[in-house]
């Protein structure tokens, strides 16, 4: 399970982030001083920061001024300052997000998710090459970021990568849209229905023989999308591949 560092002062919004955190299925450390965040940051090697900027002992600023020092740990602020040039500081410090007080603590959860989400590649060590779907129909490279359909290299964009990976990455289960647009841009989205569907209208213009009967990206009504072929035993071996614009 990722591990969460919550560096927050007061008792009664820590206890109440590592009980929504927890509850998320997350595992917490939490302290009440930056100079014990620091430290934590350094020796337990969390996941994530979350980071108060206002502390007893060192300033938050100073904490992630620090933690940046010696790790690109992601880092995401909660702040009582609300003007643009505040936020705008936290961020060139280093942090990924940011989120004001008063908050709601479903929110901060899922800004959680949604950087451990972008994160998650960069940090993961993916020494297992490609994989194959459907007797190599479909061969996606994580570590890469190409995908090599009917043996052909298709140019995904980012967006449309991130989807075909998302998918594929449970064969046959059904996704809903707004899981999908959690996966590929974060939580945050305004009309991310519309938005999916369109993506994957793109991509099965990319990937399948008749976009109009598709057989890798099937449409699951009122539920989501599922990508249909199935893993293969093992996988081909690596070949050179575009990576998404």
């Amino acid at each position: 399970m990722p591990c969460v560092l919550v560096v927050e002062d007061e008792p009664k919004i820590r206890d109440l982030l590592r009980s929504y955190l927890e509850h998320d299925g997350l595992t917490v450390l939490s302290t009440g001083l930056g100079a014990e965040g620091i430290t934590l940051a350094r020796h337990a090697q969390p996941d994530l920061l979350l980071l108060d900027l206002r502390l007893p002992d060192v300033p938050g600023e100073e904490v992630a001024r620090e933690v940046r020092s010696f790790s690109r740990l992601p880092i995401l602020v909660l702040t009582a300052k609300t003007s643009s040039e505040e936020r705008i500081r936290g961020l060139e410090l280093g942090a990924d997000d940011y989120v004001t007080k008063p908050f709601s603590p479903r929110e901060v959860v899922l800004r959680v998710r949604a950087i451990l989400r972008r994160t998650a590649p960069a940090q993961a060590d993916n020494d297992d090459g490609p994989a194959s779907y459907g007797d190599g129909e479909v061969v996606l490279d994580e570590a890469h970021r190409y995908a090599v359909v009917r043996g052909q290299p298709v140019e995904l964009t980012t967006t449309e990568w991130k989807l075909l990976a998302a998918l594929a990455s449970a064969p046959r289960r059904v996704f809903s849209r707004y899981e999908l647009i959690n996966r590929a841009r974060g939580y945050e989205f305004d009309g991310y229905e519309r938005t999916v569907d369109s993506h994957v209208r793109d991509l099965r213009a990319k990937i399948e023989l008749d976009r109009h009967h598709p057989r890798i990206l099937e449409t699951v009504v009122g539920a989501g999308y599922r990508f249909m072929p199935r893993r293969d035993p093992a996988g081909p071996p690596e070949t050179a591949g575009p990576t998404p614009t």
